[in-house]
């Protein structure tokens, strides 16, 4: 049997790759784990009555949640979400504050896309003046998000951001507000709403995850093989016969 020799080199190589490729494939199985969980809370709340304002904020887990409003936008403070795509076109999102009078709370509500197709052109919407009956229902976005800062020009309105967290909008506008985003359901003030349940479902997650392992195993059976099967050392001379002179 062939001795094993992999050489100090490839040790340290495997050493220090294998660890990382095996976490991030056990890290993309748990994210399918997650996104399972997400779908399957979504489709069993979105089967829900409606809660009022004041039972949503007793709620301890209020993602997904349908909720009933009555009350009025806030359409001097909108904020538009750079960067969403819809069928190839670029747009954008519209959250506007809404002020629920049942319980006197402010809630930021996205009322759908909007195309923008040139920017030398401000996005167009209105705004309903009249109070109105809605219902919404909670999103809680995952991982960090950008905080809300006034524009450089002066904080003029409405803000243009790739992201916003509901929190820093109440503290900037000196509100007591609800910590997160309603996203409408269809209705008079809506615009376009096929905003998909998570960004990346479980099983783009799971190919990711047999990437990762893969590339793990091919480490480790190419690390085997150049072990087993190393060059053999040459031998320092030959002796050279000498013919007749």
């Amino acid at each position: 049997m062939r001795p094993f020799r992999p050489g100090w080199i490839p040790t340290l190589v495997v050493l220090a790759l294998l660890p990382g490729l095996i976490a991030l494939g056990c890290w993309q199985l748990g994210r399918a784990d997650e996104k399972r969980t997400l779908l399957a809370t979504y489709a069993e709340r979105s089967a829900d009555a409606p809660l009022a304002t004041t039972q949503l904020l007793q709620s301890e887990d209020p993602a997904f949640r349908r909720v009933h409003l009555y009350g009025l936008f806030d359409a001097a403070h909108s904020v538009l979400l750079d960067n969403r795509m819809r069928d190839g076109q670029a747009g954008v999102e519209l959250l506007q504050p809404f002020h629920d009078q049942a319980s006197g709370l402010w809630l930021l509500i996205n009322r759908g896309w909007l195309p923008w197709p040139d920017r030398r052109v401000p996005v167009n919407f209105d705004t309903p003046t009249q109070p109105l009956a809605l219902d919404a229902s909670v999103y809680v976005a995952t991982g960090s998000m950008f905080q809300l800062h006034p524009d450089p020009e002066g904080g003029q309105w409405p803000h243009l951001l790739t992201a916003v967290a509901p929190t820093h909008l109440w503290q900037q506008l000196d509100r007591e507000g609800f910590a997160h985003e309603l996203r409408l359901a269809p209705g008079p003030a809506a615009y376009r709403l096929d905003w998909p349940v998570v960004a990346m479902g479980p099983e783009k997650h799971l190919g990711y995850t047999v990437q990762w392992f893969a590339l793990a195993a091919a480490l480790v059976l190419l690390y085997l093989y150049f072990g087993w099967h190393h060059k053999k050392e040459k031998p320092h001379g030959r002796r050279h016969s000498t013919g007749p002179a």
